[in-house]
């Protein structure tokens, strides 16, 4: 019974992995800026990256500790400011900052999965996902702030 739902718990992360590449894709068609395109084919890529993870994860092809397990600053600029409207044309600070959000909920997702499970490697696994969606929260919050901000001459 517990194999079956850790299982289905997979196949609902790879789901969500699938849906955020599509997302970045989809986005990706949408904007100009070349630096943008750039970090949305990245972050389309790392999402790849994690749906791949996932499914060896399920075929029993790794441990727990495949994903690596570093200090992640949260900078919560997200968690201040409202989301853009997707539909509108999109510059490129909003699109990080879309990001972002999308980010703050895979992060929440792997977390509350975690919760609810007993100390062990399924428990130690969802808390690296939830550390991997947190990294990209990182990456695209950062560069939120260098676009929406930009270092001017004056300091």
């Amino acid at each position: 019974m517990e194999d079956r739902k850790l299982a289905d718990y997979i196949d609902i992360a790879i789901k969500r992995e699938i849906e955020a590449f599509d997302f970045y894709q989809g986005l990706f068609d949408r904007v100009e800026d070349q630096s943008a395109r750039y970090a949305l084919e990245q972050l389309a890529a790392e999402e790849k990256k994690h749906r791949e993870f996932l499914e060896a994860y399920r075929a029993g092809k790794l441990g727990g500790q495949a994903l690596r397990l570093t200090e992640v600053i949260d900078y919560k600029i997200a968690e201040h400011l409202e989301r853009p409207d997707i539909k509108k044309s999109l510059e490129s600070k909003d699109v990080y900052l879309v990001a972002a959000f999308r980010e703050q909920n895979s992060c929440a997702f792997y977390a509350g999965l975690a919760a609810v499970h007993p100390e062990g490697s399924v428990k130690d696994m969802l808390l690296r996902m939830a550390n991997e969606e947190l990294r990209h929260k990182e990456k695209v919050e950062y560069l939120y702030a260098n676009t929406a901000f930009p270092q001017t001459d004056g300091g």
